[in-house]
């Protein structure tokens, strides 16, 4: 079985397995081992001095990221001495660690379900648990159906299409990279005095690593639009207008373009609003972003499958002749 084959049949497989049983617990997964690694690195940092806080931050993130890298090199590397087969369930197995379809549709329904039953307490409390860092303790209805939208756009982008993409073209070693440095700028990347130059090298190395993502994932989530019946110019004009009111360069593309398919407004009070002009969300548009997610990344899977066959067949193509 050629190589790019078995790339496309691990992707499948890695999706299959995570709409199937989801995550493990974090005793084996090994984003939770990478944030365990950050959080002790974290406590030995330096507790003063901009430049002492900034190079050890770089420490963090460039030797995370080779230390994954490797990992993922030798983890391939094992597999590729396997039966053809179980070299596929080897790659996939890692491969589905790092990403969290299931466990992001997931987040939602924790959140939808009692906003649903008018349990606004425990719909914030939810939302605070699962998706987001901002203080949810005074957010109407709307807004929490607003948070929970906006949560699952970006992590369409971040915890799903980009390392699927980041597999497609890099392998192994480049999806656990990714992984290891969005998880570092989840758990670093805050503008507060212990954090505001420790994790400004994962934070703008995660930037980079999502140029490309977060605007696949905002064509992809534009195209799942379509293909349910949104108004296309619309969805398109809100995207193209609102990508970049936000303060990543990357979060507002699969947002704003998640407010345009939808035809709502998501607000974050005191710093932006997509979709501005149309409807407050609805509780039920959490589900409409859930179906819109699960689309998504289905088409991004027939993409990638594309990508994987063009890079495997260049790939074969450099190998045979040199």
């Amino acid at each position: 079985m050629t190589f790019l084959m078995k790339r496309t049949l691990a992707i499948a497989l890695a999706i299959g397995l995570d709409l199937r049983l989801g995550d493990p617990s974090n005793r084996f997964h090994p984003v939770a081992w990478m944030g365990r690694a950050i959080a002790a690195a974290q406590r030995t940092a330096p507790a003063h001095g901009h430049r002492a806080q900034f190079v050890y931050g770089i420490l963090i993130s460039v030797g995370g990221v080779l230390v994954t890298a490797t990992t993922g090199w030798l983890w391939a590397l094992g597999c590729r001495r396997l039966p053809w087969w179980l070299s596929v369930i080897g790659e996939a197995l890692l491969c589905k660690m790092s990403f969290a379809l299931r466990g992001l549709s997931t987040a939602a329904d924790a959140v939808y379900q009692p906003l649903a039953a008018d349990d606004l307490p425990t719909a914030r409390q939810q939302l605070r648990w699962h998706l987001v860092s901002r203080d949810t303790a005074e957010l109407t209805a709307s807004q929490i159906a607003a948070a929970t939208i906006e949560s699952v756009a970006e992590n369409a982008s971040d915890g799903v299409i980009a390392p699927l993409l980041y597999y497609v073209l890099l392998g192994l070693p480049g999806a656990l990279a990714y992984r290891f440095l969005n998880t570092a700028d989840a758990m670093l990347g805050y503008r507060d005095i212990r954090r505001e130059w420790l994790g400004k090298a994962s934070a703008r190395l995660d930037d980079v690593a999502n140029l490309l993502p977060a605007r696949f994932t905002a064509l992809l989530i534009l195209a799942a639009g379509w293909l349910m019946g949104c108004d296309r110019d619309m969805a398109w004009r809100i995207w193209w207008r609102d990508a970049r009111v936000t303060a990543s360069p990357n979060a507002g593309h699969p947002m704003s373009a998640m407010a345009g398919v939808l035809g709502v407004a998501l607000e974050k009070v005191d710093h932006y609003t997509l979709g501005a002009g149309q409807r407050s969300p609805s509780v039920h548009d959490i589900l409409r972003s859930v179906a819109l997610l699960r689309l998504a990344t289905f088409l991004g899977l027939a993409v990638l499958t594309v990508i994987s066959f063009c890079w495997g067949k260049k790939y074969h193509d450099h190998n045979r002749t040199t």
